[in-house]
């Protein structure tokens, strides 16, 4: 009877589980691979370990018992890096060998984990002052998505963020916009302010000429109902091109 106790002390709160999801351990050098990777990411933080490794780790409880080292492997030579992982749409992901709903399911919360956190630095917070913050907001949700996506962001009279909402999605270059259904949505909220916001999945914030085009006609529209438009932001891959800074607004 000691000797179980002494069995059940030494395990880790992650072994518990995975027992009690399969009904045995993993073979040793699977658990001490695992048991080795998890201390050094709670003695360093995401920083100690490169990206497989930290895909290792959110694979871990999808897969309790095989080595996910190849999976991992997989994973990013398909789409490049630990962010562009989480963020591959679902059927995406489903292409890849050993790729089913457990795998999806843990990768997607971690997604939703990641937005929701940049999201809570921005909402219902002065945006002028927060702007960096705005920024890594707009990467995480927008920057790796195969399909452009057109957001805006309603401001009140101090320029917090009152909503932030989902105005057209598109293809790979063009989004569908329409002045008039912003605007209706801004005297909806009461808004005083607004920030266009959208990707290009080419990685390019380059604005094309339908992109001057209508950000030129949601400002006049804006200055007619005495609101504002603070600027046009555009998500790239890895930077952004901000309208009100490059002189177009």
């Amino acid at each position: 009877m000691a000797q179980g106790n002494a069995f059940q002390e030494s395990m880790t709160l992650f072994d518990q589980d995975e027992v009690a999801s399969t009904g045995a351990t993993q073979p040793s050098y699977i658990r001490d691979h695992r048991r080795r990777l998890r201390d050094r990411f709670l003695a360093g933080g995401a920083a100690a370990i490169p990206d497989y490794e930290l895909l290792e780790l959110v694979l871990f409880r999808a897969i309790p018992r095989q080595d996910v080292k190849p999976l991992a492997r997989r994973l990013l030579d398909r789409f490049g890096d630990f962010n562009h992982v989480i963020s591959a749409p679902s059927e995406h992901l489903k292409e890849i060998k050993g790729v089913g709903d457990a795998v999806v399911l843990e990768l997607k919360i971690v997604e939703a984990a990641a937005h929701r956190l940049a999201r809570s630095k921005v909402i219902q917070r002065p945006l002028l002052s927060s702007w960096q913050a705005l920024i890594d907001y707009c990467h995480t949700a927008m920057a790796h998505r195969e399909t452009e996506q057109f957001r805006v962001l309603y401001l009140d009279r101090k320029n917090v963020l009152i909503a932030d909402e989902e105005q057209a999605k598109g293809t790979v270059d063009h989004v569908p916009v329409y002045p008039r259904e912003v605007m209706k949505r801004a005297l909806q909220l009461n808004a005083s302010a607004l920030i266009l916001v959208h990707n290009h999945p080419s990685g390019d914030p380059s604005p094309s000429e339908s992109d001057l085009r209508v950000t030129e006609q949601i400002d006049r529209a804006a200055q007619v109902l005495g609101l504002t438009l603070h600027d046009h932001i555009i998500i790239g891959k890895s930077c952004e091109l901000s309208f009100r800074s490059e002189g177009y607004l």
